[in-house]
């Protein structure tokens, strides 16, 4: 490796260490984030589980399917909203 070679791949990493630094997240961005992803998560558990115990109330007896179906159904609808989110902003 040539003196120019050498000089070039310096200049280069360089410039990539400077351009990481600027676009480094701040505290702000990061809390917002962490914030988007937990209201992507918590979200859909939450309507499962109002609307499963909406649809047990209207059943007669004491019954949980409803809510623990929908509660697991949530979770899935949780977990690959996170991961598409985390997919598509990485």
């Amino acid at each position: 490796m040539n003196e120019e070679e050498l000089r070039k791949s310096v200049e280069k990493q360089v410039k990539r260490m400077q351009r990481a630094d600027k676009e480094r997240p701040t505290l702000l961005a990061q809390s917002v984030f962490m914030g988007t992803l937990t209201l992507l998560f918590v979200l859909p558990v939450i309507v499962g589980a109002y609307l499963g115990n909406w649809l047990d109330d209207m059943t007669q007896g004491y019954s949980m399917h409803w809510t623990l179906g929908l509660i697991f159904i949530g979770l899935v609808i949780g977990v690959v909203n996170v991961y598409m989110y985390i997919r598509e902003h990485d």
